[in-house]
């Protein structure tokens, strides 16, 4: 299954991306830090739920939930590896909701803690 930064490279070499669900996915990397569901971001491209739905998992080849977590995964894997902000801090920077919330998703898509990845791949910054 591709990332959603994967996703969006293969689809923009391949094939046109319909409407709905390119708004659809700016619309949850723009807010991905807010609180989303389906229905407020079929709303925000004036298309039915449902609908919104079936086209993304058609097109993305996940479903609207997993993208959802996928692309806040993905934020709070540049802030681990960026910032010194403090894993609680990440995990809502991100838009998780909750701190268990956030630990489930990050080993399922990592397999590793979001400490474990941290010290695993930290940005070493040095000091001019």
């Amino acid at each position: 299954m591709l990332s959603a930064a994967e996703f969006q490279s293969a689809s923009s070499r391949n094939r046109a991306e319909p409407v709905e669900v390119w708004k659809a996915r700016k619309f949850i990397g723009e807010h991905s830090d807010e609180e989303l569901s389906l229905r407020k971001v079929a709303k925000a491209v004036n298309i039915h739920p449902n609908y919104l739905s079936e086209r993304f998992k058609q097109v993305i080849g996940m479903n609207f939930v997993e993208y959802v977590a996928r692309t806040r995964f993905e934020r709070a894997c540049k802030l681990l590896r960026d910032g010194d902000l403090r894993i609680s801090e990440i995990a809502f920077a991100a838009g998780f909701q909750s701190l268990s919330q956030f630990n489930r998703v990050f080993k399922k898509f990592s397999r590793k803690s979001p400490t474990q990845f941290r010290a695993a791949n930290r940005v070493v910054r040095r000091h001019r």
